[in-house]
């Protein structure tokens, strides 16, 4: 992989806006002075635990510990490495980066991933200006129209125009070659366009990327059989990894903590020009692992959206099962039989009020699939035989009750999975010894106050149990970074502000950490060496008496 030159990863940091970052996968408030905080994008929490420092760039959470500068909160949330997670933030901030000579192979790869994004990105332009500008286009605006889809949003989403022919030669004429425009999935083998003369989605990445294309068909002559023909896998483009609109909704879904999965990309469309954007399709197929894991990213909570038919396909039942079984709070909103939301996009949040929990659905859905009322029973029971107590289980069990008109007897011997019946709790601070948080706190000071450093550098590493205490200590006083060391700056930057640490609390703190080393080294020191350190020791404690 190229390395970004240092300047460039410094240019993208002081460019970088701390508070929108973090904003993406939580709410933020202001807490005291230009600090703010929320409940942490890490870990399920109820009272708000997570502190960032826009000034410094820095973000930790006092519940789980995590912690880090604006590059590791993208690394974290965006599941990239270094590089990608500053080409992110670049691309964010609109910030032109420099990188290093690689090694030939991977400066060539780096150079070919570079050029596939850069013609599929062309070439939705150029199905756009299609659409937009042409004639040929004419017919296809024409049917966005009566399906209620307005310019602006269309443009949004970049909807496009395939021409069926003749992409080659233009793509050709830009400098691209037949081997890349094979590799992103734009020709067949033969050469010709692999689109015909379709209504294009582009499909993009949780970057915004263009990565691939889902066409849809427009004519009863076209050569390809499904309604809908997607790009086909490749080196870029993985179906089970792409959420339709996930690069304009996450802003969206992190600051609400929750999801809505709808089944089709006209359906988000639709939504999201109505005003709902927590929106996401899931382009027909079931939620797969990497679906979740992406929006495991920005939230815990989903509500899956599908009509009458896909809601019941073992396929839709297997990705809700899936979700559950990652952790998700999942909730199910069942349309009528033959209306999308695309329908009625308008009334889509007031359907979400009626959303049914994942197992009172289950348990619904169950016992109207059965033939009889003993077949309802079993399916239910065993649906409710892997869940642990929960009010959702309750309340699944009322319903059970009342379709099947259960005794009570009955319903007691259903008892829950084994298992905790409590929510997991917060996690507590990690508790300090008292010796390490002395060192910590002294360093936290010296962080929220650079002018303590001097007094720093006058303490020996010595005066420093913890081999990492020690490794911070140098950092401030010889002004290095040591990126391995950041989470550490960010965890003290932190409770410097928590206990509010000023800068006469630092200079006693000081004070404490040069007595406790004399006090040690009074211990096992000789006569000769004991007068001189006893006089150093009632000095510091003379200081410390001046200073309180």
């Amino acid at each position: 992989m190229a390395r970004i030159k240092d300047s460039s990863v410094r240019d993208v940091v002081a460019a970088a806006d701390m508070v929108e970052v973090v904003s993406g996968r939580t709410q933020l408030r202001r807490a005291s002075g230009s600090r703010f905080t929320g409940r942490c994008p890490f870990h399920e929490e109820k009272t708000p635990s997570f502190s960032v420092n826009p000034v410094e760039k820095l973000y930790y959470c006092f519940g789980c510990g995590k912690g880090g500068d604006v590059i590791s909160f993208v690394r974290e949330t965006e599941n990239l490495d270094f590089v990608g997670a500053v080409e992110w933030l670049a691309e964010r901030f609109r910030v032109p980066i420099e990188v290093e000579e690689a090694s030939p192979r991977v400066d060539a790869e780096r150079r070919r991933r570079e050029r596939l994004y850069s013609v599929l990105d062309q070439t939705a332009g150029y199905f756009e200006r299609l659409l937009w500008d042409g004639e040929a286009g004419a017919s296809v605006r024409e049917y966005l129209a009566s399906r209620g889809l307005g310019e602006e949003v269309a443009k949004e989403f970049r909807l496009g125009l395939a021409p069926g022919k003749g992409l080659a030669e233009k793509a050709k004429e830009r400098g691209f070659t037949l081997d890349e425009l094979k590799a992103a999935g734009l020709v067949t083998v033969r050469g010709t366009d692999y689109f015909p003369q379709r209504l294009m989605f582009p499909l993009a990445d949780a970057r915004g990327r263009v990565v691939g294309f889902q066409a849809r068909k427009l004519r009863e002559d076209d050569p390809l059989r499904g309604k809908y023909v997607n790009t086909p896998e490749g080196d870029l483009f993985h179906k089970g990894s792409i959420l339709y609109g996930l690069h304009l909704a996450k802003a969206a879904i992190g600051k609400q903590d929750f999801a809505a999965v709808v089944e089709g990309n006209t359906d988000a469309i639709a939504l999201r020009q109505a005003g709902f954007e927590p929106v996401v399709a899931s382009m027909g197929t079931a939620l797969t692992e990497r679906q979740l894991r992406e929006l495991g990213r920005m939230t815990k909570k989903l509500v899956l959206c599908f009509d009458a038919d896909a809601a019941g396909q073992d396929a839709t039942l297997r990705g809700m099962e899936l979700a559950v079984g990652q952790g998700f709070d999942v909730r199910v909103v069942t349309l009528p039989e033959g209306q999308d939301p695309a329908d009625a996009p308008d009334g889509f949040a007031d359907r979400l009020r009626t959303a049914e929990s994942y197992l009172v659905y289950r348990v619904r859905l169950e016992i109207e699939r059965s033939s009889d009322r003993q077949e309802g029973f079993v399916r239910a029971r065993e649906v409710l035989a892997k869940a642990e107590d929960s009010p959702e289980r309750q309340e699944a069990l009322r319903l059970l009750a009342d379709r099947l008109d259960l005794p009570r007897d009955t319903l007691a011997g259903l008892a829950p999975a084994r298992g905790s019946t409590a929510r997991r709790t917060e996690e507590s601070p990690r508790l300090l010894g008292a010796g390490d948080r002395l060192e910590r706190e002294v360093l936290a000071a010296c962080v929220a106050h650079p002018s303590l450093v001097r007094g720093l550098a006058e303490l020996s590493p010595d005066h420093f149990d913890a081999e990492v205490n020690r490794r911070f200590r140098d950092v401030l006083v010889t002004g290095r970074e040591d990126p391995e060391l950041t989470a550490l700056r960010a965890e003290l930057d932190a409770r410097a502000a928590q206990e509010e640490i000023d800068e006469r609390t630092g200079k006693e703190l000081l004070l404490r950490l040069r007595e406790r080393k004399l006090k040690r080294d009074l211990a096992g020191a000789d006569l000769a060496r004991t007068t001189e350190l006893q006089a150093h020791l009632a000095m510091v404690r003379q200081s410390l008496a001046e200073l309180i």
